[in-house]
Parts: C-alpha cells; sequence; structure tokens
C-alpha cells in the first residue's frame, strides 16, 4: 500500500511540474497568461521589463560504457519555459503585447541554441571522449546566446521596434530550420557535418 501511495505522489509531482514548464516545439506561441510569476503586472507603472525564464538544460544518466558509445544526446538537451518564473511588467496592453513578442522571439532564439549545442556535441563526442568535454561547448554556447539576446533586445527595445523584431525572428527560425537534425527527438545522420 506504501509503495502505490509513493508512486501516486511521483506522478502527481510530475503532473504539476509539467503543468509549469512548456518544451519548445516549434507550435507553441506565449501567451500572456504564460507568465504567471507574482512579479507580472500590465497597468499602475510607467515601467516595462520582461523576465522570460526559457532556459536550456542538459541532464543524463548513463553508466561509462553507455556513455563511451553514446553520441546522439539530443534528447537530453531541453529547451524549456518555466511559466512561474517568467514575468512581464508594462505600462499598458500595447507595450505587454510587444513584450510577449520578444519573449516568442527569445524561447525560439533558446531552441536555436539548444540545437546548436546538440550539434556540437554530437560533432565533438568520439568513443573516449570524457564527460569534460560538454562544459566548455556548454560556456561558448551561453556566451553566444547571451551576446545575441542583448543586442536583439537593444535593436528592437524589448520587441517595441515590431519590424526589426520580426526581421530577426525570421532569421532565428530559418537557423532553426538549417539545424534540424538536432532537434529534441530526431536522430542525426551517422556522419558528421
Amino acid at each position: 500500500m506504501n509503495q502505490g501511495f509513493f508512486w501516486i505522489l511521483c506522478f502527481l509531482s510530475l503532473a504539476c511540474k509539467a503543468q509549469n514548464t512548456i518544451d519548445w516545439d516549434g507550435k507553441y506561441q506565449l501567451q500572456r497568461a504564460d507568465f504567471q510569476s507574482a512579479a507580472t503586472q500590465i497597468g499602475n507603472t510607467n515601467l516595462y521589463s520582461l523576465h522570460t525564464a526559457a532556459n536550456i538544460d542538459f541532464s543524463f544518466y548513463m553508466s561509462n560504457a553507455e556513455f563511451m558509445f553514446t553520441r546522439n544526446f539530443n534528447s537530453k538537451v531541453n529547451c524549456v519555459f518555466n511559466k512561474e518564473a517568467s514575468s512581464l511588467v508594462a505600462p499598458n496592453d500595447e507595450i505587454a503585447d510587444d513584450l510577449v513578442e520578444f519573449a516568442r522571439y527569445e524561447f525560439d532564439l533558446s531552441e536555436l541554441y539548444a540545437r546548436k549545442f546538440r550539434k556540437k556535441l554530437f560533432e565533438e563526442k568520439s568513443t573516449f571522449s570524457s564527460v569534460r568535454f560538454v562544459q566548455p561547448a556548454f560556456d561558448q554556447m551561453q556566451k553566444e546566446f547571451s551576446n545575441r539576446h542583448t543586442l536583439a533586445g537593444k535593436i528592437t527595445d524589448l520587441g517595441r521596434n515590431q519590424e526589426e523584431l520580426s526581421k530577426l525572428r525570421q532569421e532565428v527560425l530559418a537557423e532553426i530550420e538549417l539545424l534540424s537534425d538536432f532537434c529534441k527527438l530526431c536522430k542525426p545522420s551517422k556522419k558528421k557535418k
């Protein structure tokens, strides 16, 4: 009886966590309702800010032998949006909508860099690689992501310049398509590209 109760709690815990995150899938578009942090506020302010809790994580559990013979880590690299940690502050609906558009760009940009990271892991992993090769690749990807994200925020004024944001987003979506072998559920061809 206790074991059954334990499994029910585990299932409920996973179900609750799944409701608070959104996995990038290329179809779903973030909405205002996805910004569920208590800090979210529209109206009664002159400021505007955005915190999109979209992140890339990499985790795996396997034996040394499994690691030695694994090259495809696509399923181990996740791009998720955390609803409860995401907030937007805007003086009005128009600016709130602009911020949501920028958040959509940011989520797509996160997926692009998740795919770049998956590709780098695939290309650099050899049979006798140590797990240590992962950290420098992740650090480089984070640096590139941060620079590109910051520049986009400046160029578009966090989405207020909709024309420029649209151009940047189309560029990111085109780059994602070029890395189609490196989606989370994809199996890249055996040849290194």
